[in-house]
């Protein structure tokens, strides 16, 4: 009865508290997503014309672009082929541009802003107005409705555990976030086998609908069941996949073991989430949430590289912006959908006698503030953490908290982005990296 109450009373009541607008914009993305794939695409050439037009008067970055190209953004509302006269965003054009990259009719202190991930380059900052960030949780609540879920089912969420303590305001104001959305958060912070066993005991006693989290981490709780020949058939329906790439391997043994339908989605800190796994069609493919951003595919070395511009994000609109991320995009007369998504890797790192997931070590650090990247390399002797932190001023209260949670069993290394390892396509890195690689 509870479950009934958050969501047809609370969330409501939360939503007008907050002054927020997300049940509304649910409502349209659905309207939207149920047109045909020839109404949405007449949609986007009027939103696409209009919100360039925008940029072009209010944003200092793209006042000049459009300037140097000769762009007209009215020509969007006869062909989207027009957009390809503008050339790529990256991210080393938002870090180098900053805030010209924002609108002027903004106030910095009215956004929010999000960070990105480094696993296609280095961390970056994403800045979003408050109908922006509805949109995205509205986007949220149409791909939940896609796995099946209803506002009263409950919702497993898979989170970091930190090793200390959050003030009594923020755990308060979680825990009413949880209910409101019928949500309960299940901390880890490593898949020692103890760690799983807890994770199953508390996952049984919640029985949610669907959980959601990174793969590794249900897939290491999967082969942990599977190799105890625990009983696990039947306990949750749906698991999404979040943060990393779902790949057949690990889906094939979670939904094995769990008798459960793994759904794969697709987003970032940029946009949100762009595409997602409908539960009533076959995996694999993941639909594009058009009514959000625009896709296209760039060509790089002859493998598709993700490209997206914004539609719903006028703080900061993303025009052509290469996500790093490698896919193929395919057109049906339903719209758009990826296949074969590539490009965020995490890895297991040990540190003394533990093993955590990369993603855990991020999240973690991204606590401490002022961390702009992180690597691990690991060593016969133990593991080095490299650390960029541009303000020197920082580095030995940064120094401080790495000593109190991990002692002596990590070395610490501070540096600038040119000391990280790389390698790959791109010249990306990765999170972890061993020492024969490094030298």
């Amino acid at each position: 009865m509870l479950r009934y109450v958050s969501a047809w009373l609370l969330y409501p009541l939360a939503e007008c508290h907050q002054g927020r607008q997300i049940r509304a914009k649910v409502s349209v993305l659905r309207r939207h997503m149920a047109g045909s794939f020839a109404e949405r695409t007449t949609w986007t050439k009027t939103r696409l014309a209009s919100s360039l037009a925008r940029a072009g008067a209010d944003v200092p970055y793209y006042r000049d672009l459009f300037h140097k190209h000769g762009f007209d953004p009215a020509k969007l509302g006869r062909d989207l082929a027009f957009l390809q006269d503008l050339p790529y965003l990256t991210k080393d054009i938002i870090r180098e541009q900053g805030h010209r990259l924002l609108s002027e009719r903004f106030q910095p202190g009215e956004l929010h802003v999000r960070k990105t991930g480094g696993s296609t380059g280095p961390s970056t900052l994403i800045y979003y107005s408050q109908e922006a960030l509805d949109w995205t949780a509205a986007v949220n609540t149409v791909a939940l409705e896609w796995a099946g879920k209803r506002p009263h089912m409950l919702e497993l969420h898979l989170a970091s555990r930190f090793p200390e303590q959050f003030p009594w305001r923020d755990r308060l104001k979680e825990r009413v976030k949880s209910l409101v959305l019928n949500r309960a958060n299940l901390f880890t912070d490593s898949f020692d086998p103890p760690a799983l066993d807890a994770m199953w005991r508390q996952i049984r006693r919640a029985r949610p609908y669907l959980i959601q989290g990174h793969p590794s981490t249900l897939y290491a709780l999967a082969t942990r069941l599977r190799d105890q020949q625990v009983g696990a058939r039947g306990v949750f329906q749906v698991f999404e996949s979040t943060g990393e790439v779902l790949d057949p391997r690990k889906r094939e043994v979670i939904e094995s073991v769990f008798a459960c339908r793994a759904i794969d989605r697709y987003g970032n800190a940029e946009f949100g989430v762009l595409a997602y796994e409908r539960l009533r069609e076959a995996s694999g493919r993941l639909t594009v949430f058009d009514g959000i951003a625009w896709p296209e595919v760039a060509d790089h070395e002859g493998q598709s590289e993700l490209v997206f511009t914004a539609l719903r994000n006028d703080a900061m609109p993303l025009v052509r912006y290469r996500t790093g991320d490698l896919a193929d995009l395919t057109t049906t007369p339903e719209g758009f959908s990826l296949g074969n998504v590539s490009g965020r890797v995490h890895d297991l790192v040990r540190i003394g006698a533990r093993s955590y997931p990369t993603h855990y070590l991020q999240d973690l650090l991204d606590r401490i503030g002022g961390i702009d990247e992180f690597q691990v390399e690991q060593r016969s002797t133990g593991s080095l953490l490299r650390l960029v932190v541009p303000d020197a001023a920082q580095r030995e209260a940064v120094s401080l908290r790495v000593r109190q949670w991990w002692g002596d069993d990590v070395q610490l290394e501070f540096t600038d982005f040119d000391g990280l390892v790389r390698g790959g396509w791109r010249n990306k890195f990765r999170y972890l990296v061993d020492a024969a690689r490094a030298a």
